[in-house]
Formats: C-alpha cells, structure tokens, sequence
C-alpha cells in the first residue's frame, strides 16, 4: 500500500497539532512494511520534520529549510505535491488539510480526510469573511473515500453540519507525543504554586472567564500563581484585565518547548482547560503523562477523552470553577488520586494505535 501525504500543513506550521499528528503517522508508518509512503514537499521549517528518520531516507529530501515568505514556500511546495498526485504513483492521498487542489488530479484514486474541529462551523465569527475553510471541507468531504473524525463528539458535530453517511466516517482518538523528565530544570524563575492554562487564550478558548474566575483565590491566596504556556505573549489588553482584577504581577506566560512544558505539567498544582469546545483536547493526554491534575470544561470532546480522571466545571460558572480549583488545592489525597487515574486513562492512547487504525481506514477504502 502507498499512501501519498501532500504538503499543506507542512508548509504552514512550524509547530502544531495537525503537523504533529501527520508527523507521528509517518514514523509510525516508517517502520511498518505494510505501508509505504511519500511526503510530497521540498522545503519546510517545521520542528517535527527536522532529523525524521523518514525524512533524511526520502530521495528528495523533503523538509529542508526555507528562507523565505511562507506564500512562496506553499506555492513551491504546491507545485512538488501537484506533480506527485498526477504522477498517479501511489494508491490512496490523504491530504494534510482541507485545501481542495488536488480534486481535479486525483482521477479515480481515493483520498482519506481527517476532520480535527468544527470551530469554523460553531465559532463562524472568529474567522474572517475571506476564510475559506467551511467550503473547502465542504468539497474535500463530499468527495472522500474515507472521513476520519478524531473524536466522538467530532462526529457527532460533522453529521450535524454536512449531508454525510454515518458509515462513511471512522473516529480515531489522538495521543500524546510529550515526555521527559525534572532531572534537567529548564526553568528557574517558576513560582512555588500555579494553576497551568495551556495553548492560545482567544475566543473560544475562554481565558477571560478562566482569569476572572480564578482571580479572588489569587487574591487570598497570595502565593498563588498563574502560568500560561505558549499563545504568545500577554495582550496589553489581557495585562490592563489582570490588574483591574488586582492579580498584576501573579500571571506570567512562557513561550514553552516540549520540555519546558512537561516541567510546566509536572510541577502546577493542576491543569486548567475552560475551553468551550476542542475538537479531542491533546493538552489533557499530556497532562495525564507528567502527572498533573486535569480539571476540565463539561463541554465538547473533553469528558469524551478525559472520562474518570479529571473534574470537571462549567465553563460559564466561575462559582463552578472555583469549586473544583478550591477541592484540588484543599485536598492533597484527592489530588493524588485524580493523578493516579490520569496515569491510567492517558494510557489507553498511544500513536501505535493510532496508526493502526488509520491504516485500517486505509485499508477499507482500497
């Protein structure tokens, strides 16, 4: 079997959680006889490609660095896939985005689609009037041989939103790629105590109901912190909320690697997820692996993935929020027990079993 992968989201992420996902299929898949596979793009600078195994064995040596504006890089890059799906030499395309290109090169061979949201669907005012991306998975799915949602609940909102046959649609649950260990600190300036908030703040991601909930227990608490990893820096919109609400100075943010931000899990008092909707949520595995707490929103993907081992609140009740931030800083057996299930539920998730379920899609559409 010859699986061909194009170049879309290689060409615009440097990290992310699609580039990873498609990343730990291809090494997965790299060591597996039954499935062969090329990664259809001359340049990238995205951190997963750098010294892939798959990578430096691939005759044109996809991945190498590109010195340039991203639009150049994704029309070189468009021209080497082009050229690869007309090329006819593979057996199935499972294209790394939505963009619907291919369409017309494909012929009769069958794409397989991973749908990895519907915040474009629930969330439409987030985006602007000139994003593409509703249409584009509009005509991209409708000609699918093969859909792959990465959550129940993913499927669930995909047939609500388009003319899809069930049956056409298999979910395959995400995992985690962090690990490590504290032997090597990479961070010497963390407070003693913080609740973790992980990833972008805008819009759906609620970090506005999150800091306001959480700012009286800062307040009487004072060696209470809050750390948030990634999203880029803190607005001066986001500073100016954090002082009306008298916490200026317990707010810190961190641009954080992985292993940065596996010391970030290890030592929080919890992790904090207010999201109003994920499409699986892969923070929460991570916080599973390096043994932090998990409190989560009720909403969405995430008691789907997390199930027993994490408590949950209302993203839109502060009073419930800062009910389950007060048990988990009240109660260190709870705290320890809530740790020891999340060590057993982040191990029913794994990129093998990823990888083999996507390989059996594969199969069922050839």
């Amino acid at each position: 079997m010859k699986v061909l992968y194009d170049h879309q989201i290689f060409s615009s992420q440097v990290y992310g959680g699609i580039s990873r996902y498609f990343y730990e299929l291809m090494s997965r898949f790299n060591l597996d006889a039954g499935v062969d596979f090329e990664l259809a793009l001359r340049y990238s600078n995205n951190s997963y490609l750098t010294g892939a195994d798959f990578v430096a064995a691939a005759p044109f040596s996809p991945g190498r660095r590109f010195f340039g504006r991203t639009t150049l890089l994704n029309a070189l890059n468009s021209l080497v896939s082009r050229r690869s799906i007309r090329s006819g030499k593979f057996d199935l395309l499972h294209p790394t985005y939505y963009n619907p290109y291919y369409l017309p090169l494909v012929g009769n061979l069958p794409t397989v689609v991973t749908v990895y949201d519907m915040t474009h669907e629930l969330y439409p005012g987030l985006f602007s009037a000139s994003d593409r991306t509703i249409a584009w998975k509009r005509a991209v799915l409708g000609s699918a041989a093969g859909i792959i949602a990465i959550s129940e609940n993913t499927k669930k909102d995909l047939l609500r939103f388009y003319p899809i046959a069930e049956k056409r649609i298999t979910v395959v649950h995400l995992a985690s790629s962090l690990h490590g260990s504290l032997q090597d600190s990479v961070a010497s300036d963390l407070p003693a105590s913080y609740l973790l908030f992980v990833g972008q703040r805008s819009g759906y991601k609620n970090f506005s109901f999150f800091i306001k909930g959480v700012a009286p227990l800062l307040r009487d608490n004072p060696h209470l912190n809050v750390v948030c990893a990634g999203g880029g820096v803190l607005t001066p919109q986001e500073m100016a909320m954090i002082a009306s609400l008298g916490i200026a100075g317990r707010v810190r943010q961190y641009a954080a690697g992985d292993n940065l931000l596996w010391e970030l899990y290890q030592r929080a008092v919890a992790f904090v997820f207010p999201s109003l909707y994920e499409g699986f949520g892969i923070p929460v595995l991570e916080a599973f692996s390096a043994g932090c707490p998990v409190l989560l929103s009720n909403r969405s993907s995430l008691p789907e993935i997390a199930g027993d081992a994490a408590w949950y609140f209302n993203p839109e009740d502060e009073k419930s929020l800062v009910k389950v931030i007060s048990r988990v800083l009240a109660d260190v057996a709870e705290r320890e027990n809530l740790i020891a299930r999340g060590y057993e539920r982040g191990g029913g998730f794994s990129w093998g079993k990823v990888a083999l379920e996507t390989k059996a899609v594969y199969e069922t559409v050839l």
